[in-house]
């Protein structure tokens, strides 16, 4: 039996971007590449990727109930992103949101491992989270469930609602999938790479993590592109920053079930280039 509407929003409180695969100094000619799904509550108050008003030179979409975001760039090249760590019902009661850690690495000045660094003694007062933060230097990956901090290296890597590069059969299958596409393609192609966050294959029983979820919510959240009648993906994401400095990054965003969605495409050149 499903756990209860209630149930499942208490436990997937202020859920952030749930499936990342991102190629980092591996091409020779993008230094990131990067494809990602935002899955959230269909009723939660989200804006689609834009330059913020009251920091005009982040673009990111954003939370209009907590005022954070799952994932934005800046113009001189600050990249961060959020997921949440899916453990069942265990969650603080009155958490902060994990949105905000991305939202203030974005409008700050500080190195990744700065900030990085200044997260870990009030990591305990959000839920599990995996956080990439980065600049033109360096790439972070932080989780406060491993309390690993990692500096990375070129590389391809994937990421969902558990450690970084834990096998989860979306995470795998996307990084596979991925990785034939920026391998075959100088210039990489967009929207093939924007395809394949759009499948929906449904993991089987004996590949899916157990989480804490029925057996029906987990089949369902195994999807890379997740449809429920309350819960789903929400904004899908391409993001390409070429060795001139070039910037692409295109996101099309979803209000329901069976909403083709609406595209937005954004093409900056880093400060600096």
């Amino acid at each position: 039996m499903c756990p209860s509407l209630n149930t499942l929003h208490s436990a997937l409180h202020t859920i952030h971007m749930c499936l990342i695969v991102f190629a980092y100094r591996y091409h020779p000619n993008y230094p990131l590449i990067l494809a990602a799904n935002r899955d959230e509550f269909y009723d939660r108050p989200t804006s689609k990727a834009h330059f913020w008003d009251d920091y005009p030179d982040l673009l990111a979409g954003r939370d209009m109930k907590y005022g954070g975001t799952w994932m934005g760039i800046t113009r001189s090249g600050r990249f961060a992103a959020v997921t949440n760590f899916r453990e069942g019902t265990q969650s603080r009661e009155h958490p902060l949101s994990r949105g905000l850690m991305v939202k203030d690495f974005l409008k700050g000045h500080e190195s990744p491992e700065t900030y990085v660094k200044g997260i870990i003694p009030r990591e305990g007062e959000y839920n599990g989270f995996n956080l990439l933060v980065g600049d033109t230097s360096s790439l972070i990956y932080y989780s406060n469930r491993s309390r690993e901090r990692k500096v990375l290296k070129p590389g391809i890597y994937g990421l969902s609602n558990h450690l970084l590069d834990t096998p989860w059969p979306k995470v795998v299958r996307t990084r596979q999938l991925f990785t034939h596409i920026i391998d075959g393609s100088n210039p990489v192609d967009m929207d093939r790479l924007s395809e394949i966050l759009y499948d929906q294959t449904i993991a089987e029983d004996d590949e899916l993590p157990d989480t804490g979820f029925s057996l029906e919510w987990e089949r369902a959240l195994s999807a890379a592109f997740i449809v429920t009648p309350t819960y789903g993906t929400r904004a899908s994401t391409v993001l390409l920053i070429d060795t001139d400095g070039l910037v692409k990054y295109t996101e099309r965003s979803f209000s329901g079930p069976g909403d083709p969605g609406s595209t937005s495409r954004h093409e900056f050149t880093l400060t600096g280039h």
